[in-house]
C-alpha cells in the first residue's frame, strides 16, 4: 500500500504533514511519498532531530505551492508543478494507491475531477465526512461542502454513493438513507428537497438503495440513519455546527461542572478516563479528512489546520478507503440505475 501525500498543504506545512506521516508509517506500515519542496522536508526532519525517514517514505520534489488564493479553475494549468498536481498525476499514473493533502478543497476538487476523473456515471464527486452518533456508530454526510447548488440528481448520486461507502467502509450491511429536511413529511422542503425525495424513493423502489425518508437535523447525531443526503451548503452548516456544539458542551462541562469547586474536581480524577474518552470521540482530527466520492481513486481531503495526529490519522483512512475499493461497484451501481430508467422510458 503506497499513500501519496501533499507535504505543502495546510495550515502548518510542511511540518504537520511530515510528522504525522512519519507516525503513520510506524503505526500501519504503509509506504508515504512525500511531495513537495525536499528541501524545506529535509529541513523539517532537522529540526525535530530526525536523522532517517522510515522504511519505506520516500521525498517527490515539487517546486510549487497550491495558496488558498489560487483560482481552483486555473491550477492546474498554472501550478503544474505544485505538490497538489503533482501529487495527483502520481496517483493517476499508479504510482500510488491513494492522496492525502490539506490543500484548498476547491483546487483539490477540481484536480481531482479532471486529473484523476470521475467514475464513469458520476455527474459530481461529493465530500463525506463520517461522525459518530448517539448509537454507537458512525453517520456519513454527503455532501457536506464541495457541491454549495445541486440537482435533484445529484442527490439521488450522493444517497448511492454514499450508501456504497457505508457498505464497504463501515460494515453497515443495509444503510439508512435519510434526506436532510425541515420535517418528515415529504410534502417539506423546497423544490430540490421535494424532486429529491421522490428520485430517492423511485430507487428505492427498484431495490437500489434503503431510503427511510426524510431526517431533520437533531436525528443526525441521533443515529436516525447512516446516510444523510443534502447539498453541499447545507452539509457544510450541518456538520460545523454538531462540531461546534461538541467544542461548547465539552467546555461546559469542563469549566461548569469539573472546576466549580474542590470536590467537584476530585470527582472528575475518578471520570477523567471517560470524558477523555467522550472528548476524543468529537475530536475531527481523529477522523483525519474525508474521501470525496465518485472519484476513480481514493482523494483524502484534510482540514486547513490538520496538526500531526490529523493527518497520521487521514493517511489511516486513505489506506481504509483503497482497501475498500467503492469506484468499481459504484459504476455498476450507476449502470444498472441507467437501465432501470431506460427501461421505464
Amino acid at each position: 500500500m503506497k499513500i501519496i501525500l501533499d507535504a505543502m498543504g495546510g495550515d502548518f506545512a510542511p511540518e504537520a504533514p511530515v510528522l504525522g506521516a512519519i507516525d503513520a508509517a510506524k503505526a500501519y506500515g504503509a509506504q508515504i511519498t512525500l511531495v513537495g519542496r525536499g528541501e524545506e522536508i529535509l529541513e523539517v526532519l532537522k529540526k525535530n532531530n530526525i536523522d532517517n525517514l522510515p522504511e519505506g517514505m520516500e521525498i517527490a520534489h515539487a517546486d510549487e505551492v497550491v495558496d488558498m488564493h489560487d483560482d481552483p479553475a486555473n491550477v492546474i494549468r498554472k501550478k503544474k508543478n505544485s505538490s497538489m498536481v503533482v501529487g495527483l498525476r502520481m496517483l493517476s499514473e499508479g504510482q500510488g494507491d491513494a492522496f492525502v493533502s490539506a490543500g484548498s478543497t476547491g483546487a483539490l476538487l477540481s484536480g481531482a475531477t479532471l486529473i484523476v476523473k470521475r467514475v464513469k456515471g458520476i455527474r459530481r464527486a461529493a465530500m463525506a465526512p463520517s461522525m459518530p452518533t448517539k448509537t454507537g456508530g458512525k453517520v456519513i454526510i454527503c455532501d457536506c461542502g464541495a457541491n454549495a447548488e445541486c440537482t435533484p440528481e445529484f442527490l439521488l448520486q450522493f444517497g448511492l454513493v454514499g450508501s456504497l461507502y457505508a457498505k464497504k467502509t463501515f460494515g453497515v450491511a443495509n444503510p439508512k438513507v435519510g434526506l436532510l429536511n425541515i420535517g418528515a413529511e415529504d410534502t417539506k422542503g423546497t423544490q430540490l428537497q421535494k424532486d429529491a425525495y421522490a428520485l430517492l424513493t423511485k430507487a428505492a423502489e427498484q431495490g437500489l438503495i434503503n431510503f427511510v425518508g426524510n431526517v431533520e437535523a437533531r436525528g443526525v447525531p441521533l443515529g436516525e440513519v447512516d446516510v444523510v443526503v443534502c447539498d453541499g451548503f447545507c452539509g457544510n452548516v450541518l456538520i460545523k455546527t454538531i462540531e461546534g456544539t461538541a467544542m461548547f458542551f465539552g467546555s461546559l462541562m469542563k469549566n461548569k461542572i469539573f472546576k466549580r469547586s474542590t470536590m467537584s474536581k476530585i470527582g472528575y480524577l475518578f471520570c477523567k478516563k471517560g470524558v477523555d474518552d467522550v472528548m476524543k470521540l468529537m475530536d475531527s482530527r481523529e477522523i483525519g479528512g474525508t474521501q470525496f466520492l465518485g472519484i476513480k481513486k481514493p482523494v483524502i481531503k484534510c482540514h486547513g489546520n490538520s496538526d500531526a495526529l490529523a493527518f497520521r490519522n487521514g493517511i489511516g483512512q486513505a489506506i481504509q478507503a483503497a482497501n475498500g475499493n467503492v469506484a468499481e461497484e459504484l459504476e455498476a451501481a450507476l449502470a444498472q440505475l441507467k437501465s432501470l430508467e431506460e427501461a421505464a422510458e
